[in-house]
């Protein structure tokens, strides 16, 4: 045993020079390339989006759909046999163009019939563009590679996008019928938002499809684009299309490759877990001995909730941001009558104050005093700590039954 202890320690301790020397030699690269993957963790996958979308539509099935959409769709019409018929709002993210005529074709029944097309891409099948009248231009990024974005009616404007060597925009519509929802912005503005008629469904097209990746969903602010542009859907089960994502290469991969195989393709890890193993087999060589389990001592957990609470009030009370906490007590308010009440609230007008008042069982002065000190706070640049308290006491009052 003395002997074989010497030559152990070498052996482990050349392992670990070579893991060292390895990962100091190894050049770490990022995988830039726009897959717009459901599965992927890279930058532009979108497997952030996929894992919340249950979350904005809650009480909603979100599906994945795995085939061309005139063999789905027409699968779950009232035609044929299916085990449901398909309504709801169809989502496309990227990569369109794998789209045939006849599924074009089947995606624009789905719309008139009344439900909702939405597709985010940088271009749009011909039979698409040629049904509406519609054209795309390209503009291209050459004082930097950075987008600024805006959405009408929900107030959100200006919101980078980096890494963007141009824009695509809708240089030609109909003007009269269409709505113009948000634009993008490389020297002067440009339509990349539209709200379409069609039938007595709404489609939406939109030319941005890199705001729901990974890397924009995580970057600053950028989440609360993707927010705003989502909250046009209805509330209505979601078709999350996939298709084009499962004939690459890549997703494949996802779909087979064991999580252990990736690690070991990693040089840094795979040293890690050759040296982990090495450690293991000596571990149990030089501990074959029977021993007494040690006795652990549970610590029991603290709740520190309090604490935290105390913690974070002592912040905004020091730095006495007022207009922060204003905003951020009245977007999770509305973010409250969207999910309980099922409100469209971008637009706090006198329906939407007797929508509310009816839905909720509070008297119209009440929501009304509520929602105009809301829209009155929005538009003031500077506020103070009796009207953050005062806020407080509406929305508490709102909330008592």
């Amino acid at each position: 045993m003395r002997k074989i202890l010497p030559i152990s320690l070498v052996i482990v301790t050349l392992v670990l020079v070579a893991a060292i020397v390895s990962s100091i030699s190894r050049t770490k690269t990022v995988d830039w390339a726009e897959s717009f993957n459901e599965r992927s963790n890279k930058p532009y996958g979108t497997s952030i989006l996929y894992k919340e979308l249950p979350k904005l539509f809650k009480d909603y099935k979100v599906r994945t759909v795995y085939h061309q959409p005139d063999s789905y769709l027409s699968a779950h019409s009232a035609d044929m046999y299916g085990e449901f018929i398909a309504e709801g709002s169809y989502i496309i993210i990227g990569n369109s163009d794998y789209l045939t005529d006849s599924s074009s074709n089947e995606l624009l029944h789905f719309t008139s019939s009344g439900n909702t097309l939405f597709i985010s891409d940088y271009s749009f099948p011909q039979k698409i563009l040629d049904t509406l009248n519609i054209e795309l231009k390209f503009i291209e990024n050459k004082k930097d590679s950075i987008s600024s974005l805006s959405l009408k009616g929900i107030g959100i404007d200006a919101i980078k996008i980096d890494k963007n060597i141009g824009d695509y925009y809708f240089s030609d519509f109909n003007k009269e019928n269409y709505t113009v929802l948000g634009h993008s912005k490389i020297d002067y503005k440009h339509v990349n938002f539209l709200k379409i008629p069609f039938g007595a469904g709404t489609i939406y097209l939109h030319t941005e499809p890199k705001a729901f990746t990974n890397y924009n969903l995580l970057k600053e602010n950028r989440y609360q684009y993707t927010e705003g542009v989502l909250s046009y859907l209805p509330e209505n089960d979601i078709f999350f299309d996939s298709f084009t994502k499962l004939q690459t290469p890549y997703y494949a991969d996802v779909e087979k490759d064991s999580n252990l195989k990736w690690f070991l393709e990693q040089q840094a890890f795979r040293w890690a877990w050759y040296t982990a193993l090495i450690f293991g087999v000596l571990f149990m060589i030089f501990n074959a001995k029977r021993r007494q389990r040690i006795i652990k001592i549970i610590t029991p957990l603290q709740n520190t909730s309090v604490a935290f609470v105390k913690t974070v009030s002592n912040l905004y009370f020091e730095t006495k941001d007022h207009k922060n906490l204003i905003d951020k007590k009245t977007t999770y308010f509305l973010e409250k009558i969207r999910t309980d009440f099922h409100l469209n609230t971008s637009k706090l007008d006198d329906e939407f104050i007797e929508k509310l008042a009816a839905k909720s069982g509070k008297k119209n002065e009440e929501v009304n005093g509520l929602i105009n000190y809301i829209s009155w706070l929005k538009t003031e640049h500077e506020v103070d700590e009796a009207q953050l308290i005062k806020l407080n006491k509406l929305i508490e009052a709102f909330n008592s039954k």
